[in-house]
């Protein structure tokens, strides 16, 4: 047998490596494309010249491109059966990547644990995005509910990793070179600095974006990623495609440029969650919370470690949660990362 049905939760081996196939070499029409799917304005990723000024060689690919590609190698070895992926955990981009650079992906097992149902279980894996030089430009944890092959398999004994609740600001990693002390803050969009934004402040981003199964469906092939619920409509009880998390993801941080346009670089993942279930017709509008700050060794440079909540449309202001603690019925995305702005 040639094809490859994927992996079940009890082909999983604790402490096993996974080198993911198959090497993609960017080029600037992920950038293109990223801009055509996704309202992103961000002026570091839009212009060379932005961020020749900025200390860069040249514009980078959005961050979010890089976790993408990288996120995309993945799902047929870890997530192709996937009922959903859950949560991100100790995520830093740790290299910008260019238009020429190649990207593989390779992941670790760190954790296994059998729902109750006996069904399913969940996955924890530890991925790193190697650029074609062998350094690591990007590394995060995530977890992922997988389908059983058999349910009668024994499951292995549970392990669930420790994680930490969010990436301390002295492991955040500036980019070489970044230097914001000439910052032109007309060409940005926005006047907002670093010391503008006060710990607990809520920010409501205003825009909205109807999800449509087109643009969903291209960028899930554009990031090659292969998972079932994504683009098998008979692969769910309810007989829907499932919109891809990153989709989401992009879509909100795109929404969050009306009042956070000089958030220029994301460099650390801290927590995430795709709290409810986003499909085609969804509008998604989106909120930021200031959780904290933090000065850099970079000139102009400061942290920003910002909750970003992506909600549906009709949902009340800067909902979260209900008072059991349960994410509230219209919430997407509860997203908390790091940041770079000029100061």
């Amino acid at each position: 047998m040639k094809t490859n049905a994927g992996r079940f939760f009890e082909d999983y081996r604790l402490g096993e490596t996974i080198v993911h196939a198959v090497p993609r070499t960017v080029s600037g029409g992920e950038r293109a494309m990223y801009h055509a799917l996704y309202p992103a304005r961000h002026a570091l990723y839009s212009s060379d010249e932005f961020a020749r000024a900025s200390g860069l060689p040249a514009a980078p690919v959005d961050d979010l491109v890089a976790f993408h590609l990288v996120f995309g190698k993945t799902v047929p070895d870890i997530s192709l059966n996937a009922v959903a992926n859950l949560g991100y955990a100790e995520g830093r981009w740790l290299k910008p990547v260019f238009p020429g650079d190649t990207l593989r992906s390779e992941s670790t097992v760190i954790g296994l644990k059998e729902n109750s149902n006996g069904k399913s279980g969940v996955v924890y894996v530890r991925t790193r995005g190697l650029n074609q030089r062998g350094e690591a430009v990007l590394e995060y944890v995530r977890w992922v509910m997988v389908r059983k092959r058999d349910e009668a398999a024994p499951a292995p004994e549970a392990t669930v990793p420790a994680l930490a609740k969010s990436v301390p600001a002295s492991d955040l990693v500036i980019p070489e070179g970044l230097d914001f002390s000439g910052y032109d803050f007309t060409l940005a969009g926005e006047p907002h600095r670093w010391d503008d934004y006060e710990i607990g402040e809520r920010i409501d981003h205003v825009d909205g974006v109807t999800i449509e199964e087109s643009e969903h469906m291209l960028a899930t092939r554009l990031w090659q990623n292969t998972a079932k619920v994504h683009f098998d409509a008979t692969n769910r009880p309810d007989g829907k495609r499932l919109i891809y998390g990153g989709h989401v993801i992009s879509m909100a941080r795109a929404l969050s440029f009306n009042g956070l346009a000089n958030a220029q670089m994301i460099v650390a993942l801290n927590a995430g969650a795709h709290a409810n279930p986003c499909f085609a017709g969804d509008t998604v509008r989106a909120w930021s919370e200031v959780l904290d700050k933090a000065e850099t060794s970079a000139p102009g440079v400061g942290a920003l470690r910002l909750r970003l909540v992506a909600v549906k449309h009709g949902t009340e202001a800067f909902a979260l949660k209900a008072e059991d603690g349960k994410y509230h019925p219209g919430v997407l995305l509860d997203l908390d990362y790091w940041a770079l702005v000029p100061r």
